[in-house]
């Protein structure tokens, strides 16, 4: 099969969706892999490298989409490559359909086969191709939050741990997920007092036993978390629902709660974001100010990180990569579970719920179009 790797073309994106040695292993199984020209150096691996481990070169983006069967990537694909898409190929990314309606539509235009990562999930409950990137995710939005709090950035001039005689900050996580646990083992490690919130009581039970002191569980209402936010310093939003647009759980006139100057992280801005005020923002320009509250919604966090989050990602997306290439997208649906919940739109078919559901549409059972 023939295996194509773009660059990325979203602002400041700098991660690559395979790695070298990747490649290599993609090469060594008989596979043909075109990358881009240049396409890994944000990332800190050059042609070169990828010559080494026996990958092809293309001169542009149009090379590598017209020869692949197979096209891997980071984010998905933005309006000036819809028209480079084929009818019948195959494209494993981040796709977050349930938050885009015009993404969702190009797709289904296209007549691609699209897997995305983010809903490929084990018979735990685990998300194997989300996980990596929510952990970076998660780690970096206390890193954010502590910056723009400095009043430098807007923020109330407060340092996240505090110093002896001096109180430290206080931050809300929403959800204790993997964003969430992420999030609230720096923030903790920091010495900031952490409230972390979610609505299920056997996580909360779970974490209980995990969590260090100056992490308070708090079963997640609407009552409960808006006593909570009173008077919170970084505010963080952590909730997932599998393949659905998130919640809107943080309204405008719920800002007034929080201390003047405080910031919000919404970790969920790729699903549409929990916090009602909160819109995407890009590294180049990540917040902006909405009643003396500082919001932070970079899509592409790990982005800024594109060494560690290429690492990590292809740590986990390599598996399937080589289920796809070895064995074709039917057989390979067919015979995992995890990669079949991952299809979300087949030959203009939407086959996640989740997704149909967000914009009206008929939902196909995946089954019923892979035999």
């Amino acid at each position: 099969m023939k295996i194509g790797i773009p660059k990325e073309i979203k602002p400041d994106e700098n991660r690559i969706s395979l790695v070298p040695a990747g490649a290599a292993a993609l090469v060594s199984a008989g596979h043909t892999v075109l990358v881009e020209k240049d396409a890994g150096l944000g990332s800190g691996f050059t042609d070169a490298q990828y010559l080494a481990a026996g990958a092809q070169i293309a001169k542009d983006a149009d090379a590598v989409w017209a020869a692949a069967d197979l096209i891997v990537k980071v984010k998905e694909p933005i309006e000036p490559e819809w028209n480079r898409i084929k009818p019948g190929q195959i494209i494993f990314t981040y796709f977050h359909f349930a938050a885009n309606e015009s993404v969702t539509r190009a797709h289904l235009s296209s007549g691609a086969v699209c897997i995305a990562y983010e809903t490929v999930e084990l018979p735990t409950g685990e998300l194997p191709l989300l996980t990596p990137m929510s952990e970076v995710a998660g780690r970096m939005a206390v890193q954010e939050g502590a910056k723009y709090l400095e009043s430098l950035y807007g923020g109330r001039g407060i340092l996240l741990g505090g110093v002896p005689g001096v109180a430290p900050a206080k931050v809300v996580i929403i959800g204790a997920g993997v964003v969430g646990v992420n999030a609230a083992k720096i923030a903790a490690g920091m010495g900031a007092h952490v409230v972390m919130l979610d609505t299920s009581l056997e996580r909360l039970r779970y974490l209980s036993n995990l969590v260090p002191a100056n992490v308070q569980l708090i079963f997640s209402s609407r009552h409960n978390l808006l006593e909570q936010i009173t008077g919170a310093d970084l505010v963080i939003g952590a909730v997932l629902v599998h393949g659905a647009a998130a919640p809107r759980l943080v309204r405008r006139e719920d800002l007034a709660r929080l201390s003047s100057g405080a910031v919000i992280v919404d970790v969920d801005i790729d699903q549409g974001g929990c916090v009602e005020t909160m819109h995407p923002t890009t590294h180049e320009n990540p917040t902006f100010i909405v009643d003396g509250i500082v919001h932070y919604g970079v899509a592409n966090m790990p982005g800024s990180v594109p060494l560690t989050s290429t690492l990590a990602l292809t740590n986990a997306t390599l598996p399937y990569v080589l289920q796809l290439a070895n064995k074709g997208y039917r057989q390979a649906l067919g015979e995992s579970p995890p990669l079949l919940k991952g299809l979300n739109i087949i030959g203009g078919k939407i086959t996640h719920k989740k997704v149909a559901e967000a914009f009206g549409l008929e939902h196909y059972a995946a089954e019923s179009l892979i035999g």
